[in-house]
């Protein structure tokens, strides 16, 4: 699946990604992406290598005119609650974007992530769309706000993704912010 805007391509990654990808997971910027560091290099290839089978539900953000991946969106259809069985309707999605530093602020994310939204809902049977924003990352939420979302709650010390220098766990202020099909412009 590809899917082009004005600017951008998303497409699946290919092992020719592992260096671009490198330049934005060799330092990630939001602690909830710290899990996915890189370092060194070789394992940017041996993720590529991971990601390759990936054709319906992660994406590489490539610009158009140069094919340069600058970021990532994913989001898999969530598989329910325990009570539920294996006919259950995977409707909801948890989408997640990362983009390379040198290229926030000049709406690339919010480029990617209207016709990602619009590809769930109308090609994937999204019903339910909701993602969780740190609440220092204004920009993500900023982003969620453009897209349609809405905010639903504020979730004091949520998770923790990185240990503060004493060793013990830095918990974050998560937000949630969620769309439902029917609200979808």
């Amino acid at each position: 699946m590809i899917i082009e805007t004005e600017r951008l391509i998303l497409r699946p990654f290919t092992e020719n990604d592992a260096a671009d990808v490198y330049e934005y997971l060799k330092e990630p910027a939001v602690n909830c992406f710290a899990c996915m560091k890189l370092d060194p290099v070789e394992e940017a290839k041996e993720e590529m290598k991971k990601r390759v089978s990936e054709t319906e539900y992660y994406f590489a953000i490539t610009l158009k005119d140069s094919g340069k991946v600058i970021g990532e969106i994913d989001a898999y259809p969530e598989t329910g609650e325990l009570h539920t069985d294996e006919n259950y309707v995977r409707d909801t999605f948890s989408p997640c974007w990362m983009l390379n530093a040198d290229y926030q602020g000049k709406g690339y994310a919010f480029e990617a992530a209207h016709p990602f939204f619009d590809y769930l809902f109308s090609k994937k049977g999204a019903r339910r769309i909701y993602t969780y924003v740190e609440d220092y990352n204004r920009s993500s939420q900023h982003l969620c706000e453009k897209l349609g979302m809405r905010r639903e709650g504020l979730f004091l010390e949520f998770v923790s993704f990185v240990n503060n220098p004493d060793g013990t766990p830095r918990y974050e202020n998560t937000y949630q912010y969620a769309i439902l099909k029917k609200e979808w412009r």
